[in-house]
């Protein structure tokens, strides 16, 4: 690796980094809803269920999982920031119940740039692709003033064993398998005010595939999972609860935090994309007394290459989650699933 490539501080680089450089969620649903298709019995899962990936029928007993996902980088290193970009679009494809196999890389890179800078993230991300068994058989670049990187991901699922967002039932509870808080410190990695455990406990969240955790939970009878990326907690909780006609209470106290994400917050090193999903989703959201608001705060966070949110029998959620600690997965019980409600989330302390 060159000097070069070694000193240069890609998030000093970009005006938003990894998923808080998403669009607002309200601009694209204003978007998403003016868009009509006819209807096609194939289409499983399409974008108007606001699900992580679509899922076309092919066969009686197979089907495709298709999801695409790019953005600014997130952290400084050029190889980390290939990682973090490979895991995030694998997670879509994860989410869903299946098994990524193969991938178009999508580059947009400055022409004035060091090439190097190029093929260290390049690298990065075949490593993680290499580590999920995915394919990378070709892609597209174009010039750009600022860098970013992705993939597109097509993997196979049983149509008979889809974990949509849609799915959750009165009585459930809710598990997660990633800490939150990736965006606060991106935000700090970005200002240079990041302490060197939290940019590596972040890092090492944003490049651990969700591919182990999909697995377990392929062998319990979990019945809706989404991702947490761009949208936050709050957000990916909604589309949940919206697709399966119920309510959710979240448990602020018991979300698992990345180190030093509380103390991003009393900094207010808040990125733009957690005050656009506030602003968005916070009327769906009712808050009892005594949930401290950073905590509060950070359920609304941008996370990039997060957990998987799952709903499954209340009496199932212990056993999964000592499956996926047992197998070094940092997973919490954080709520439960109720009838539907209005407000449709409840924050508890």
């Amino acid at each position: 690796m060159d000097t070069e490539t070694k000193t240069i501080r890609l998030t000093e680089t970009v005006k938003a980094g990894g998923c808080a450089a998403k669009l607002s969620p309200a601009i694209l649903d204003g978007v998403l809803a003016k868009l009509k298709q006819p209807a096609n019995p194939n289409v499983l899962v399409g974008f108007d269920k606001a699900d992580d990936a679509g899922v076309y029928l092919l066969t009686p007993d197979l089907a495709i999982v298709q999801t695409v996902d790019f953005f600014t980088p997130v952290v400084d290193d050029p190889f980390t920031f290939g990682q973090v970009a490979a895991t995030n679009a694998l997670s879509d494809v994860y989410a869903m119940g299946g098994a990524p196999i193969s991938a178009l890389a999508m580059v947009c890179f400055p022409e004035t740039e060091d090439v190097a800078i190029l093929e260290r993230i390049m690298a990065g991300g075949l490593s993680k692709m290499i580590e999920a068994g995915c394919a990378v058989v070709g892609g597209h670049s174009i010039r750009d003033a600022e860098i970013k990187f992705g993939y597109a991901v097509t993997g196979v699922i049983n149509p008979r064993r889809v974990l949509a967002n849609a799915g959750a039932k009165p009585g459930d509870a809710l598990v997660f398998t990633k800490a939150l808080g990736t965006g606060v410190i991106s935000t700090a990695v970005k200002r240079n005010v990041a302490k060197p455990e939290w940019t590596q406990a972040a890092e090492r969240s944003m490049t651990t595939l969700n591919k182990l955790a999909c697995e377990i939970c392929l062998n319990r009878d979990v019945h809706a999972m989404t991702d947490v990326t761009g949208f936050g907690m709050i957000g990916h909780a909604r589309e949940m609860a919206l697709a399966s006609d119920v309510g959710l209470r979240l448990k602020a106290s018991a979300m698992p935090l990345l180190p030093g994400a509380r103390a991003c917050v009393a900094a207010d090193l808040i990125p733009g994309g957690l005050r656009n999903n506030r602003d968005f989703a916070s009327s769906c959201v009712s808050v009892a007394p005594g949930v401290p608001e950073d905590l509060l705060t950070l359920l609304y966070d941008p996370q990039t290459a997060g957990g998987l949110l799952v709903a499954i029998g209340a009496d199932e959620a212990d056993g999964l989650v000592a499956a996926l600690k047992t197998a070094g997965i940092d997973a919490a019980r954080v709520g439960d699933v109720v009838p539907r409600t209005h407000p449709i989330i409840h924050v508890e302390p």
